[in-house]
């Protein structure tokens, strides 16, 4: 049995009937897919965005497109996600797939990157500057295809018992840090270990880690980080956007007739607007309540974060040496950035103006 038979992707069957802008009925075969996540949907923005864009798809086609989104660890463990998409285990999966680092090089790139585009610029660049087209090729040669399907802005710079005020305080420094960052702090010194979200705070809580970073304020709140570390350091320079795809197994894609994929696509696309907005507008309050908690917000000495840029760039100099996919996406992105820096240096206020 092929991997489409294997994935019980429903035949068209008993078509559902669905009123176009025109008024004109147009019939949808149906679809049920299984879709592990890597983040628990009790999360705000990078866990319940998914559930959005399930809604989403199911009202779009009046129930006949359903996704069914799987806790982490359901299913399969959340580090393994694109590998049980590309194994034919499950139809699709919602994850970052910075988690593909050990597996697929490149694909940090187009998760996160330190120093790297801001959210609107990542999606400009996505949509209209070829990166889509290059991903997709990317990860046609693991058989997945990915759809860009929810982004956020920087995640916080971490969460420290002590201060962190020169490279030296880096250095020995047992930290959970995720992507292309970990391994600048791995080159400075540090001792960096990968823990799925679920796990963080207990080794926190024990002293298994020292400090820990993953993701917004107010997702980093609710798992209780702020408890234990007290410091809560920015800009969030290792992940300046964090994308999340729809990852789909390129057999179950190339299957769907064009209606399907035009839906999967445009509510994946409402989620990255909506996803977007969700997260940006939930920080303020969550950094107006730290006084409260006896947490302090703090900004990295300029000194420092120019250090970590010139070791991001030796770090991303190398893995592009190494890697050839990851040479051409970087190059597309900086290309992009460079074109795009003039608009932003001309069209934006100062940011402390």
């Amino acid at each position: 049995m092929g991997i489409v038979g294997s994935l019980a992707l429903r035949p068209p069957g008993q078509a559902s009937v669905v009123a176009s802008p025109t008024g004109e009925a147009s019939s949808i075969a149906p679809f049920r897919w299984r879709v592990p996540v890597a983040f628990g949907t009790n999360l705000e923005v990078i866990g319940d965005n998914v559930l959005l864009v399930a809604e989403n798809l199911r009202r779009i086609s009046n129930g006949a497109l359903v996704i069914t989104p799987f806790e982490p660890g359901e299913l399969v463990p959340p580090f393994n996600i694109v590998d049980a998409v590309r194994e034919g285990k499950v139809q699709a999966g919602y994850t970052w797939v910075g988690y593909d680092q050990g597996k697929i090089p490149a694909s940090p790139l187009i998760g996160a990157v330190p120093f790297g585009m801001e959210p609107w610029e990542y999606t400009a660049w996505w949509y209209e500057g070829g990166g889509q087209a290059l991903r997709e090729k990317l990860y046609a040669q693991y058989g997945v295809h990915p759809i860009l399907c929810g982004i956020i802005g920087p995640e916080t710079a971490g969460w420290f018992r002590e201060p962190i005020e020169t490279l030296d305080d880096v250095a020995g420094l047992k930290i959970r840090f995720a992507g292309l960052g970990g391994k600048v702090l791995e080159r400075l010194g540090a001792s960096v270990t990968m823990l799925p979200g679920g796990e963080i705070f207990q080794a926190l809580e024990k002293g298994a880690i020292d400090a820990t970073e993953f993701s917004l304020p107010n997702v980093d709140q609710s798992l209780g980080f702020d408890r234990i570390a007290k410091l809560n350091y920015y800009p969030g320079w290792h992940q300046t956007y964090t994308a999340s795809h729809l990852v789909v197994n390129a057999a179950v894609w190339d299957a769907l007739d064009d209606q399907r994929r035009a839906l999967v696509d445009t509510a994946c696309t409402a989620g990255v607007i909506r996803n977007l907005a969700k997260g940006e507008a939930l920080q303020g309050p969550v950094l107006n309540q730290f006084p409260d908690k006896g947490v302090t917000a703090i900004r990295l000495p300029i000194e420092l974060l120019r250090e970590l840029e010139a070791t991001t760039q030796e770090v991303l100099a190398e893995e592009a040496a190494r890697d050839a996919d990851f040479a051409e996406i970087y190059a597309a992105q900086q290309a992009f950035r460079a074109d795009y820096a003039e608009w932003k240096r001309f069209a934006y206020l100062p940011r402390d103006f």
